[in-house]
């Protein structure tokens, strides 16, 4: 085995799909002004109180110019789709979309929790309603995880690695882990990483309601007239995360490309922390993530007292919470009223295996333009201890070095380190 080249990683591009918009421009122009991406379910039918949601507004694979109609029809997983354009946007935005000598070193790292649950949705419907000669015979690479990395390396032209990390709702930190670390030891030169879900079905829907997950809208809850509270991440009245489809794709570059193809570096890649918890499916382990946490300082070279604000898993759950802020209390103690913490998911929702990719980006997003996203819908909740989550709005500030924590199902946890660069 080749030794590791030890190469340092940047971030060179990036683009995001979220409630709040298909673009990246339209979600931080409206994250920034407060406002959150969640209404009444449209993308199907359900029976639940758990009917609000996060969908992209005006997504439709239909308008895609890289499809006609007739593919269109075949790709009815939307985590496929959706992954190639903003796989096609993120490699635009790093200035490289059509570098052909590029493509051979070039590898994709697009992670799921659900995959193509949807797709899978249809074909059952059809077996039922229309007969087996009309399962759809794109169902199989409608289900499969890497499928979305390999059509749009189709697409783009690159021929490097193609796989899917299954980290659950910390996939696209896997991604960015296991992509830079690919960088640093020589594997190639560009890995686009990120995370994608498109979750609403009725299936996921009623399976994340029936185990009390998802917030619940009944008539005295604050959001029962107004959709845009439903998500509350550390709120005194917390009740659940807001389910939501989403990606997020990062383009990660070796250092010597910079200047070998003039990119501007957004941030640096400094550490990934990774562990899991051997405890309970669902339930956080403290010392676990705790681990996760230092694993990701240690990586990165950095002290607890190096990092300027933590991007949250913070998902709106009455447990998870509260239980990550205790962990990192257990790390920074009285110093982390000090440390601005923050959870986008209070206006974008949980989007699964999209939400540490989109979390990523807009903490580099907000570290080049020195603004801190806040916390929307917050009631302070004292078992807190008065914790600053940038309240309701989004802050001015100028911070160098973040962290970005990620834990999903099965008792995965990965928290990343980035640093801006200016």
């Amino acid at each position: 085995m080749k030794a590791p080249k030890n190469r340092r990683v940047y971030i060179v591009g990036y683009a995001a799909a979220t409630p709040l918009g298909k673009t990246l421009e339209e979600t931080w122009r409206r994250a920034v002004n407060g406002e959150a991406g969640f209404g009444p379910i449209t993308r199907c039918r359900v029976d639940t109180p758990c009917r609000i949601v996060g969908e992209i507004s005006d997504w439709d694979q239909a308008d895609l110019d890289f499809f006609n109609a007739r593919e269109a029809s075949f790709w009815n997983a939307g985590f496929v789709p959706l992954s190639m354009a903003v796989c096609r946007d993120a490699m635009a935005d790093a200035g490289i979309l059509n570098l052909e000598e590029i493509r051979p070193r070039t590898a994709c790292l697009i992670g799921s929790a659900l995959n193509g649950s949807d797709a899978y949705g249809i074909a059952v419907q059809s077996l039922a309603q229309r007969g087996p000669n009309l399962v759809s015979p794109y169902l199989l690479p409608n289900l499969c995880s890497n499928v979305p990395s390999g059509k749009a390396g189709s697409l783009l032209g690159f021929t490097g690695p193609i796989f899917s990390p299954g980290g659950a709702c910390a996939s696209g930190n896997h991604a960015m882990g296991i992509g830079a670390r690919m960088i640093r030891d020589g594997d190639c030169d560009f890995v686009l990483a990120g995370g994608v879900d498109t979750p609403i079905t009725p299936e996921i829907v009623h399976g994340f309601a029936n185990m009390n997950a998802t917030i619940k809208m009944r008539g005295k809850d604050r959001a029962f007239h107004d959709p845009s509270q439903a998500s509350r991440p550390f709120s005194v009245d917390r009740k659940g995360f807001v389910l939501s489809e989403g990606a997020a794709v990062l383009v990660l570059a070796a250092e010597e490309m910079l200047s070998a193809y003039g990119l501007s570096p957004r941030a640096e890649f400094l550490g990934v922390g990774w562990t899991s918890d051997a405890c309970h499916v669902t339930r956080p382990n403290p010392p676990t993530i705790i681990r996760a946490l230092m694993e990701a300082l240690e990586d990165a070279g950095l002290k607890p007292g190096d990092i300027q604000y933590i991007n949250t898993h913070g998902t709106s759950t009455p447990r998870g919470d509260i239980t990550e802020v205790q962990c990192l209390k257990e790390i920074w103690g009285d110093n982390l009223k000090n440390l601005p913490i923050s959870s986008n998911k209070s206006q974008v929702g949980h989007t699964l295996g999209a939400a540490a990719a989109i979390e990523a980006v807009l903490t580099i997003e907000g570290m080049r333009r020195g603004i801190l996203l806040p916390t929307i819908n917050y009631i302070p909740d004292p078992a807190l201890d008065g914790v600053d989550v940038v309240p309701n709005e989004a802050r001015k500030r100028a911070v160098e070095i973040c962290l970005t924590n990620a834990f999903g199902f099965g008792g995965t946890n990965c928290c990343v380190v980035l640093k801006g660069v200016s």
